[in-house]
């Protein structure tokens, strides 16, 4: 018996990665159909980046990253930092990251201001198509104004790719003297 999920219902899988501009109260979901790898992570940072960053922030000389300490943009990651390196010198601005502490990912504000309000916009919806899926996300509001754009991300995110030690070094990283694993700024590299 099919308790939870009934996949025989659906178009596929479907994956979100959420960027949520707290000053703004915007924020941009990717839904990604292929799997939820770094790469699909940056590349979903990289959407907001031209959806709203770059009109938004023309003057930004950095970008500000928090994320949660494990999955896609876990802090041990190579592959993460490994493509937020690509990011930031396609950009040419320096990337800081601040990770929550393991165990902690409840403390991230886009579980708060995004997706408990996605999650309510969606409830008692079957989700059978992306279609759907972007629709209902699209439509999350909250009494403070927040509005959401949902991109479908149709890219084929290859698992278990390997970034080897030649290129982590490569990778243009000063990690902070607080928690060092957890918080790290990436400056871009001439191209």
């Amino acid at each position: 018996m099919n308790v939870h999920d009934f996949p025989q219902l659906a178009d596929g899988k479907a994956f979100t990665y959420g960027a949520d501009d707290v000053a703004r109260d915007r924020a941009v979901v990717s839904v990604g159909i292929s799997h939820d790898t770094a790469e699909f992570a940056v590349e979903s940072i990289r959407r907001w980046w031209h959806a709203d960053g770059a009109q938004l922030y023309r003057t930004a000389t950095r970008l500000l990253i928090c994320a949660d300490g494990g999955g896609s943009n876990g802090s041990r990651l190579r592959a993460w930092k490994f493509h937020l390196q690509r990011f930031a010198n396609e950009i040419a601005i320096p990337i800081t990251v601040c990770h929550y502490p393991p165990g902690t990912s409840k403390w991230n504000k886009i579980e708060h201001r995004l997706f408990s309000f996605m999650s309510l916009s969606w409830k008692g919806q079957p989700l059978r198509s992306y279609e759907a899926m972007i629709n209902l996300i699209r439509a999350t509001r909250t009494k403070s104004g927040l509005s959401v754009k949902a991109i479908l991300d149709k890219n084929a995110y290859q698992t278990g790719v390997k970034v080897d030690k030649a290129e982590f070094s490569d990778i243009n990283i000063r990690f902070h003297a607080t928690h060092p694993s957890w918080n790290y700024t990436i400056k871009p590299r001439a191209v």
